[in-house]
C-alpha cells in the first residue's frame, strides 16, 4: 500500500470516527431529553393521583391492581 492510499484510508477512518462519535452524542441528548419527558409526565400522574386520593384511600396502584383483576375475572366468565 503506497503512503497515498494509507494516509486517504487514515482520513476516511477518521471522518468514520468523527460521524459515529457525532451521532453517539445526538442519540445521548435525545435519551436525556426522553428521560426528563418520562419524569415530567410520572410526575404530573402522581400529581393528579394524589388530588383524587383522599388519606387512607387505597393508592392508585392498589385500584388498577383490583380494576385489572375485576377485568380478568370479566374475561374468564
Amino acid at each position: 500500500m503506497s503512503a497515498g492510499t494509507t494516509d486517504g484510508r487514515l482520513r476516511d477512518l477518521e471522518a468514520e470516527a468523527f460521524r459515529t462519535g457525532r451521532t453517539l452524542a445526538e442519540h445521548s441528548q435525545e435519551l436525556g431529553d426522553i428521560k426528563a419527558q418520562q419524569r415530567t409526565a410520572f410526575g404530573n400522574i402522581d400529581s393528579l393521583a394524589d388530588a383524587i386520593v383522599t388519606p387512607g384511600d387505597r393508592s392508585i396502584a392498589q385500584r388498577l391492581d383490583s380494576i385489572e383483576g375485576e377485568l380478568g375475572d370479566m374475561k374468564r366468565a
